[in-house]
């Protein structure tokens, strides 16, 4: 669908805005809001989230397509009344301001309960009600995002201030004009949005089918046609009958881990990788985010585990959606939060990682929550788990076969997420394209809504 462009454009001198309609104005986001602000951690920081109550909303519930409310933490309305200078309102619009997310931002929609936010989500609160949608918008667009861009600040971390928020440009057409724009965007972008849905629900039905790939491989084997044999294990079903069934201590050494003190400088920045829970995103690791240095290992403030381990979490928030099996490349130390694996003779190195994923329902189960709210793995539990051991040359021959099924499956998730981007990619030029005034949609607006 192609859009015509206004019939005059003025220059506004301005690098950013550049031309604009005629009849259009430059104006600077802060003479638009009554407030710029955002929240803080509340003391005792994650101690201090419960099951229920005031919903707060972090970076990681903030994009550009709206609050994703699937990971939100609650506070209590003791502490929600010690932050009342940072609840929410309907119609506000909330900007991640720190972070890998940075720029992220969305409006509050008006059916959300009561909610705070912290330190890096802004609370952006403008003083006509009536221009919230149209500048929610306008905060998604290149013209605002270059500008976020061009002054991120902090040494280790981006991150904007309040008064370079308010600083930030923007074009604005008439109120009426706003409107229109707004409604032809939320008609158009809802369009995208459904179809982003489609292939975000096919990744998840590609991620369970691999789940099922590689549970049905480790439990059932190769062979459809193999004599099977009671396990005796709810969980586990029929094996095949000349398999064993043990418990996971007798399949692996088991390794804990720690951090060295930060005090300590001589401890970190060295070249010895040091895993912890956001290292564990791929199924193969060669190094990680942080490193220590040989004196840390030397004076045993920390210890290496050797490559070919298999790392998985068992204390953390990740474990409430997923448990990752990851196996080492090279040798490395890990934090407290993890553990590592070495697999006992009768387990091929290659074959424990694929062997952990396919129980993973049954590792669910032996998860609880700690007394401040983390996910935590009962090791006693799961170390006894009972698990279904074929004879070494048969693992291989299930490894190799479950990495040629999944190829498949590997490239039709990339497939859905590149659709994914490329849609994105047309939402975010879409808007940009409107905000600025390089479209004219007043029309397409009239037809659609008369």
């Amino acid at each position: 669908m192609s859009f015509p462009a206004y019939d005059t454009y003025i220059s506004t001198g301005d690098p950013f805005l550049g031309e604009v309609p005629e009849h259009w104005y430059g104006t600077k986001l802060g003479f638009l809001c009554f407030k710029v602000g955002s929240g803080k951690t509340p003391k005792g920081g994650s101690e201090t989230y419960i099951d229920e109550g005031v919903l707060f909303i972090r970076s990681q519930n903030v994009y550009d397509d709206g609050l994703r409310l699937d990971d939100v933490v609650y506070i209590s309305d003791a502490v929600d009344e010690e932050m009342a200078i940072s609840r929410v309102e309907h119609g506000d619009v909330l900007l991640n301001i720190t972070g890998a997310s940075l720029g992220r931002t969305c409006l509050v929609p008006d059916n959300i309960p009561a909610a705070n936010v912290n330190q890096h989500v802004c609370i952006i609160r403008l003083k006509d009600a009536e221009q919230r949608e149209f500048v929610a918008m306008a905060m998604k667009a290149f013209l605002v995002k270059s500008q976020i861009d061009a002054c991120q600040n902090g040494a280790a971390r981006e991150g904007l201030n309040f008064e370079q928020i308010g600083q930030l440009r923007l074009a604005l057409p008439p109120l009426d004009e706003q409107q229109a724009i707004s409604s032809f965007l939320d008609v158009e972008t809802s369009k995208i949005d459904g179809l982003v849905s489609e292939q975000r629900r096919l990744i998840e039905l590609l991620k369970e089918k691999r789940q099922a790939v590689i549970s049905h491989a480790v439990t059932k084997g190769l062979n459809p046609n193999a004599p099977m044999k009671p396990s005796g294990i709810q969980w586990l079903g029929d094996v095949p009958q000349h398999w064993e069934v043990k418990p996971l201590k007798y399949l692996a050494t088991f390794r804990s881990g720690g951090t060295p003190s930060k005090t300590v400088p001589t401890y970190w920045h060295g070249d010895v990788p040091w895993a912890s829970s956001k290292d564990l995103k791929t199924e193969t690791l060669a190094d990680t985010i942080d490193h220590i240095t040989q004196h840390a290992l030397d004076s045993d403030a920390a210890t290496l585990v050797p490559a070919g381990s298999v790392l998985v979490v068992v204390r953390g928030m990740i474990l409430l959606h997923t448990f990752p099996v990851i196996q080492t490349l090279t040798p490395m130390a890990i934090n407290q939060d993890l553990k590592a694996l070495t697999p006992a003779e009768c387990i091929h190195e290659s074959y424990l990682p694929w062997l952990l994923r396919g129980s993973t329902n049954a590792t669910f189960g032996r998860i609880d929550e700690a007394a401040h709210g983390t996910k935590v793995l009962r090791m006693e539990a799961w170390t006894s788990i009972q698990l279904p051991v074929p004879p070494v040359a048969e693992q291989l021959e299930i490894v190799a076969s479950v990495l040629r099924r999944l190829e498949t499956l590997t490239q039709l998730q990339a497939e859905a997420k590149r659709a994914i981007d490329l849609l994105q990619e047309r939402r975010t030029a879409l808007i940009s394209a409107a905000v600025t005034g390089k479209i004219d949609v007043r029309e397409f607006v009239y037809q659609e809504t008369a």
